[in-house]
């Protein structure tokens, strides 16, 4: 942060050099539009991916009583995280091909921070391990059975993550499937969140199982900063669902924050980083899912998928809401 106020003041020394006076105008105009941004801002607000009412609900509840946006992305990812029937993220999720329930997730505030774990084990609350990775180490990221050790000298409690309900569906597969990891537009496991809370601040999370029936030890997305999940306090947020490969490939999350910085509204801006993935050469997007979701400071939702059937949960004004994404047509 030290640097960063260098560098940024260093840049004003310098256009003062290069403006002369009309670097106090400049100043004035620039204080007058984050005026207007904050009278337009309709806060607090979280958005998340999926049909995930419940979820939303827990951090607006957080929320309105004061907390910050950092809890609110938090307490709402545990609710999927917890939803056994929802077989897509925590405890009750899809397996890899070998039968086991690997979890992934990030979270990142506003100061810049991110936690992150990778193919964490018997742990239902990924994403509350990966805060602890943030707050409680000087790392970003820990993976495997490190990252269980860790949860488990932090007080999470070990238990095991297939459900009746996934080891039947995952037995099922391995019955049709050649033992092969399929891409599909089937396979969304993921809850992305972002948040602004009372005070202007944004953070987000990302958490999943993963891509179904994946080969044992596979990572997507989700718990990478820059990929999954992105935030910049001064900018606005993006979080990433579907298929971990394409939006690793793109850098989706951090291009669609970079995209806002360059005064693109998130909707332009996610729609751009989808464009990324299906104009690529060879691109195979008609066979895989990706959607993004993005906020600005100003409390600007936008959100594109490259398949209609992408929905997006918004919590704002007191009102919880399911909404369908636009999404590509390589017509328009």
């Amino acid at each position: 942060m030290k640097r960063r106020r260098f560098i940024k003041n260093a840049s004003i020394t310098s256009l003062s050099i290069a403006v002369g006076s009309s670097l106090s105008s400049c100043s004035e105009t620039s204080s007058d539009e984050t005026k207007r941004n904050k009278s337009k801002a309709q806060l607090p607000l979280v958005v998340a991916t999926w049909d995930v009412k419940s979820a939303t609900a827990k951090a607006w509840e957080v929320l309105i009583n004061g907390g910050s946006a950092l809890d609110a992305v938090e307490q709402g990812c545990r609710i999927e995280e917890a939803n056994e029937k929802g077989q897509s993220v925590g405890k009750g999720g899809l397996p890899d091909r070998d039968g086991k329930v690997t979890l992934d997730a990030c979270i990142m505030n506003a100061e810049g921070n991110s936690g992150s774990v990778v193919y964490l084990q018997n742990i239902t609350h990924a994403v509350s391990v990966a805060r602890k990775v943030m707050e409680d180490t000087p790392h970003v990221m820990l993976a495997g059975k490190g990252a269980e050790n860790f949860a488990l000298s932090k007080g999470f409690k070990k238990e095991n993550l297939l459900t009746d309900a996934s080891k039947k569906a995952w037995i099922k597969w391995s019955k049709k499937s050649e033992y092969k990891p399929i891409i599909n537009i089937e396979n969304h496991d993921t809850i992305g969140m972002l948040s602004i809370d009372q005070e202007g601040n944004i953070s987000g999370a990302c958490t999943t199982s993963g891509l179904a029936y994946k080969m044992n030890g596979r990572v997507g997305d989700s718990p990478i900063i820059g990929a999954g999940l992105f935030v910049d306090n001064e900018i606005g947020g993006a979080v990433a669902t579907g298929l971990g490969e394409e939006v690793v490939k793109t850098v989706g999350s951090f291009l669609i924050v970079e995209l806002m910085r360059q005064g693109k509204t998130p909707q332009q801006a996610c729609e751009e980083a989808i464009r990324r993935i299906v104009q690529k050469p060879n691109s195979n997007y008609k066979n895989f899912q990706v959607g993004y979701i993005a906020i600005n400071k100003s409390g600007e939702i936008g959100s594109y998928s490259i398949h209609q059937w992408f929905s997006i949960t918004t919590y704002q004004n007191d009102k919880n809401q399911t909404i369908q994404s636009s999404y590509f047509n390589k017509n328009s």
